[in-house]
């Protein structure tokens, strides 16, 4: 049954965090597949992410505007291949200033979201995120999240631990959401994806669930996180 005759309601799941279904047109849909292949061939590729640790991210991730590792943003990838990442273009910062907009039913809101990086993830059917929070910016303005492809159960939790409690959700293709105010740190991940829902006719992507989230990083040309000046200082 599509949603076209049974449609999603637009949830609130916490204060801050609202999920909008099928946000993005189809058309958007094709739009953002086609960039998001362009940024994964560089200048720098996508990849599977190197934790501290050792372990390595079952997602693949590409940034722009600003590079992100753990737990920081560059503007060259030197955890990859030392170069400048591509840049953010504006139409992304006008989607998310909309989607900012739309979800929280603020026109002033969205005017005041200048979002600068995103991190696109590529979830193929066996890859996971575990709970984590966004908390490697400057600024708590709120983290926009666009869904295309495969359906996931996505869990929201709470600003404390990565335990209960916590909402699943499960995020379509075109799926707007986003979270901020008193829910801007709230620990979040996807502890599944669900392969085959995806309409490849729709989006242009033959499998797997693409993901971008849009963040501001609070970072200036020339400023760097504490992470960056700690690593400078060893």
């Amino acid at each position: 049954m599509s949603d076209a005759l049974f449609p999603r309601p637009r949830a609130v799941v916490a204060p801050g965090a609202v999920h909008v279904p099928g946000w993005l047109s189809p058309e958007r849909q094709r739009e953002l597949v086609a960039a998001c292949r362009e940024w994964a061939r560089g200048p720098v590729p996508i990849r599977h992410t190197v934790l501290p640790g050792g372990g390595v991210m079952s997602v693949q991730t590409v940034c722009i505007g600003w590079h992100w590792q753990p737990y920081r943003y560059t503007r060259t990838a030197d955890d990859v291949n030392g170069r400048p990442v591509a840049p953010f273009p504006d139409w992304l910062a006008a989607l998310g200033r909309a989607a900012v907009a739309d979800a929280y039913g603020d026109p002033a809101a969205g005017g005041r979201y200048s979002p600068d990086t995103a991190l696109i993830n590529f979830y193929d059917g066996d890859a996971r995120m575990g709970m984590h929070q966004d908390k490697d910016e400057r600024s708590g303005a709120p983290v926009v999240s666009l869904s295309i492809g495969d359906s996931c159960l996505f869990r929201f939790g709470n600003t404390e631990d990565r335990g209960r409690p916590y909402t699943d959700v499960e995020l379509a293709s075109g799926d707007l959401f986003v979270f901020g105010g008193a829910s801007r740190f709230a620990f979040h991940g996807v502890p599944k994806v669900l392969p085959g829902t995806g309409d490849p006719t729709t989006t242009g992507l033959a499998g797997g669930r693409l993901n971008l989230t849009l963040r501001e990083t609070g970072l200036k040309e020339g400023r760097v996180s504490n992470a960056d000046r700690r690593a400078a200082d060893r």
